[in-house]
This record gives C-alpha cells, sequence and structure tokens, in this order.
C-alpha cells in the first residue's frame, strides 16, 4: 500500500467550512443586492490574463506578488491580482457594446502572493464596482453611498470611511520640489498607520530623496487632523498656489458637502489625508474604510478614482471609479468580533426518517414542500428521532417536519420549531396552506 499523501492546505489558503461558508454567501448576496439597487450590472472575466494585461499596472510590489506562469501554449499568463485592472481591459475591449456611463460589480476570487497575516490571504474574495466612462463628482460621492449601504446592510453600524484625494499630495509635492517623486512618497506614506511618521520619513528619504524638511511638509498634511470644513482649510494652505493640489481640495470639499446631504456625515465620514492606497493607478479621490472596533485588521472596502488606467488599452477615454469590500478580511475580523452570524443550513426544514418502510413517502412530503420555495432535506437513515433532532440542531435546521406511524395513520404532520420545541399538529389535507405559511415565517 503507497504512503498516505498528507492532507494539507498551500500557505496563505484556507478552506471554508459549513460554519464559514454560509454567512460568507450570505455577506455575497446582500453585496449582490446593494449593487443591483444602485444600477451596477454583474460580469465575470478570466482567471487568467496576459501577463502584459497585469504587469506594471498595480505597483512593483504587486507584480513581484503576482502568480504568474507560461501556460501549455507557451503564453506569459498571470492570475489577476485584483479586479479592476481586468475590468479595465473588459471595458476597452467591449466599450462599442457596452456604452458609457458603464456600471458594474463583480465578486470573484483573486490572488497575491503575499506575506500572510492577520485578515490577509494569498487568495480572497472581493466585491467590487465600478462606474466608467465619467467624471463626474456625482458617481465619487455614489462610492461612499454605496459603502455606507453595503455596510450598514450586512449589520455593521461601527464604521468609518475615510476619503481623501491623491492631487492634494501631487500638488503638495510640486511645492517642495519633489513632484517627479510622487510614487515613492505614496507607498512610504500609504505605510504611515502601520509603521508611523519617522519609519514613513526614512522611507521618503532613501526612495525619494526627500530631506527632513520636506518629509516634515509631507507628513504634515497626512496629520491633519478635524472637522470637515478645518482639515480642508488647512489644505487649502499647503497647495495654495498648485492647481492640481487645489482642484484635489476643491473636489474634496463637494464630496463631503453632497455626501452629508445624501445622509452620510461625520463622524461616519471622515477626511484623511494620510490615505493613499498603494495602487499606481489612482488619479483622484481614494477611500478606506475601517471598523470601529477593530481598525487594526486594515481597511475592509477601498478603491478610488482611475482616470488613465482603461487608457493603456484604448484611444478612448474612459475614467473611472470604484472600490471593492474585501470580503475574507471582513470575514476574519466578524470572526475575530466574535459576531459572525450563526451559520444557518442550507435548507431550514429536515425531515426525520424514522420509518423504514416509508422512504417515498418522506421524499414525496419532501418535493411538495420544495415546489412552494421551501428548503428541505431528508435526513438519509432510519435512526432514532432523537439523534436526528440532536442532528438537526447541530446543523441549524430551524424546523423538523416528523411523520412516524401515527402521523401516517391520522394524515397528519408535527411541525416542531428546534429553538423552543413548540410543536403544531397539520392536517395534509384540509392544513396544507396553514403548514406551509408556518414553514416559511422567520
Amino acid at each position: 500500500m503507497s504512503e498516505l499523501i498528507v492532507p494539507r492546505t498551500l500557505k496563505g489558503f484556507r478552506d471554508y467550512p459549513p460554519e464559514l461558508m454560509l454567512p460568507r454567501e450570505s455577506l455575497m448576496e446582500t453585496a449582490r443586492r446593494v449593487y443591483r439597487s444602485y444600477g451596477f450590472a454583474p460580469i465575470d472575466t478570466p482567471a487568467l490574463e496576459y501577463a502584459e494585461i497585469l504587469c506594471g499596472k498595480g505597483s512593483d510590489e504587486t507584480d513581484k506578488q503576482m502568480y504568474r506562469f507560461r501556460d501549455a501554449g507557451d503564453r506569459d499568463v498571470g492570475m489577476r491580482f485584483d479586479l479592476t485592472v481586468p475590468f479595465a481591459r473588459f471595458a476597452a475591449q467591449h466599450v462599442g457594446d457596452l456604452g458609457t456611463p458603464f456600471k458594474r460589480y463583480h465578486i470573484a476570487p483573486v490572488w497575491r502572493g503575499e506575506n500572510t497575516q492577520r485578515g490577509r490571504y494569498r487568495e480572497f474574495m472581493q466585491c467590487d464596482f465600478d462606474t466608467i466612462g465619467t467624471q463626474s463628482v456625482a458617481s465619487d460621492v455614489e462610492i461612499v453611498l454605496v459603502i455606507q449601504d453595503l455596510l450598514q446592510a450586512l449589520g455593521i453600524e461601527r464604521f468609518t470611511i475615510h476619503i481623501n484625494d491623491r492631487r492634494i499630495l501631487s500638488g503638495v509635492l510640486e511645492r517642495v520640489g519633489l513632484e517627479g517623486q510622487s510614487t515613492a512618497i505614496l507607498r512610504a506614506l500609504d505605510k504611515l498607520n502601520k509603521v508611523g511618521a519617522a519609519r514613513v520619513a526614512e522611507e521618503m528619504a532613501q526612495c525619494a530623496g526627500a530631506s527632513a524638511e520636506q518629509a516634515d511638509v509631507i507628513l504634515s498634511l497626512a496629520q491633519c487632523q478635524g472637522a470637515h470644513d478645518v482639515v480642508l482649510d488647512q489644505l487649502q494652505r499647503l497647495t495654495s498656489g498648485s492647481t492640481r493640489g487645489e482642484e484635489g481640495v476643491a473636489w474634496l470639499r463637494d464630496v463631503s458637502a453632497l455626501a452629508e446631504s445624501a445622509g452620510l456625515a461625520p463622524p461616519q465620514l471622515r477626511i484623511a489625508p494620510s490615505i493613499a492606497r498603494g495602487l499606481d493607478y489612482y488619479t483622484g479621490m481614494v477611500v478606506e474604510t475601517f471598523l470601529d472596533d477593530l481598525p487594526e485588521i486594515g481597511s475592509i472596502c477601498s478603491g478610488g478614482r482611475y482616470d488613465n488606467l482603461a487608457g493603456l488599452y484604448t484611444k478612448q477615454q474612459l475614467p473611472g471609479i470604484g472600490a471593492s469590500l474585501g470580503l475574507d478580511r471582513l470575514l476574519a475580523a466578524l470572526e475575530e468580533l466574535g459576531v459572525l452570524p450563526r451559520a444557518q443550513t442550507a435548507a431550514p426544514i429536515l425531515i426525520p426518517f424514522f420509518e423504514p418502510h416509508r422512504l417515498a413517502d418522506y421524499l414525496r412530503l419532501a418535493r411538495r414542500l420544495r415546489s412552494t420555495g421551501l428548503g428541505v432535506e431528508v435526513f438519509p437513515e432510519p435512526k432514532k428521532i432523537g439523534q436526528q433532532l440532536k442532528y438537526a440542531d447541530r446543523r441549524g435546521f430551524t424546523w423538523a417536519v416528523i411523520q412516524g406511524a401515527s402521523e401516517f395513520e391520522r394524515g397528519v404532520c408535527q411541525i416542531k420549531r428546534l429553538a423552543t420545541g413548540e410543536t403544531q399538529e397539520f392536517a395534509l389535507a384540509s392544513d396544507w396552506a396553514a403548514m406551509v405559511r408556518l414553514l416559511q415565517s422567520p
């Protein structure tokens, strides 16, 4: 006999048993419902793209993290590291049929060979929503409103949406003479909350040649805090004389005012000049969302405006903006906070099987109940009723529809609410509609 293979998963990858997968699917269903309520339509794209589509679009880091190889046809291919770059390719390729503006959502896995850490995996699910083909501020405001509605629909009330605009930092860099070093400065600044100001200043000196004085000005920008008007006035002074910087401040002022008028106001919305987002394709507003009770796990919903990305694939102007819910990071956070919803079974109703010669009757009853839209599982073996009810409780069933010899003889069912033990009897011939209504109730 050959040696057994040790069952194990790769580092950075994980299995999802039903108690995690059921809430995970529920989160995805909620995301779909919220996205569609704003007019976003679903698309899908391949997991593999030509390497030239993906390389050089995110950052040097994402290029290094990409799962890249030559396929059986000797083509240079890579597994997508996010859903935005494939969407830009998709939009450029199909814009003639799609028309603009085009709003899409895409829920799918992505892969990055990065160091694993708390709430971060090498394979993870993203729930993206984007609008392409417009530069209107309305689309920027809509992004933060969708995030608010999405998290509230997921039952999360304590969160803060942080917004910034990359043009503001560009304006400050222009003023201090570091305009050509924006990519390096942005990447260093994106680590501020993780490593602190001193380490960021060191990285800016090493990677961008920033002097101590220049680093102080940039860090003073990032550390602006207070009410929206206060922060915006500080940013206005720091960017004075820079057209791009002043445009960024004016844009944030419009976004915050419009969002507040639509019902999203401080403290749930915060202007945070420290956020930059680590991907190179962002050009304007950027957004990150943190759980107030677990901010250290990182942003659970991030994105921003990328007006030049699709231009790498087409001469047509296709400015875009979007954001992505990091589903698996959110799931990890809810686990850690102990607020992950209790996993429900895939079907809420169990029909116990304990009359050995009545299997056909149990199967017929299950099919009749399913025809009303109910989810029903028939226990596969004729075991004692107590054992089957323990199984039902462990798996999270809501109801048990019980028929033993006496019930079959009288043409009735016992409906047992498993959480309370309460039982009601229904005649199948005359009480069917009432029984179904009860089983359809929460």
